[in-house]
């Protein structure tokens, strides 16, 4: 399919992509064969879903912490990105993102290097990055500042986007889905 094709095209950039569709169209699993199609695919995916994690514990997931850092960060804890250094990182509804966290991905993705919560060692990785949303991120990034999405991140992590349209309007796909599961899953078959 269309989708198929365009997932291979960007699998071989270092670009952010975003992909972007109604919730349960499978934009997880574009993202997945976007890293299985890459250079990286040897390397980890590490998928985070940006609404399921609460603010204050959101940082710490992304760009981990130092001993002491906070009240109870009684080690340090590396962050996803470190863990999906080489890999790719696959960050779900980004626009649930915190603005201030958006300010400090943007600088991860324009600098490749981050400082983890309380550190004071700038740490560098090499990380491809997969975004995804069900929002209508682009118009919250051009309304300004009615908006609560960064135009400078949208504008960053929107140069490749896959749409993924519902499967009401891609009938075609239903039989190679049915293969995928019954062939992946062997509880999908009875």
């Amino acid at each position: 399919t269309e989708i198929l094709e365009t997932v291979k095209k960007v699998a071989l950039s270092d670009f952010p992509v975003l992909i972007y569709g109604e919730s349960g169209v499978g934009k997880e699993l574009v993202s997945r064969a976007i890293h299985d199609a890459s250079l990286r695919a040897e390397k980890p995916f590490i998928p985070i879903n940006c609404g399921a994690i609460p603010e204050n514990l959101l940082e710490s997931e992304l760009f981990g912490h130092e001993k002491g850092s906070f009240t109870g960060a009684h080690e340090k804890k590396l962050g996803l990105l470190e863990i999906a250094d080489n890999g790719t990182l696959f960050l779900d509804e980004i626009g649930e993102l915190p603005a201030q966290l958006q300010v400090k991905l943007l600088r991860v993705i324009e600098t490749k290097s981050f400082f983890r919560v309380g550190g004071v060692r700038e740490i560098s990785v090499d990380v491809k990055f997969v975004f995804a949303t069900n929002k209508d991120i682009k118009t919250s990034a051009l309304a300004g500042e009615k908006g609560n999405f960064r135009p400078d991140l949208y504008y960053r992590i929107s140069a490749l986007t896959i749409h993924i349209p519902p499967l009401r309007e891609r009938k075609e796909d239903i039989p190679l889905l049915v293969e995928y599961f019954t062939k992946n899953n062997p509880d999908f078959r009875h």
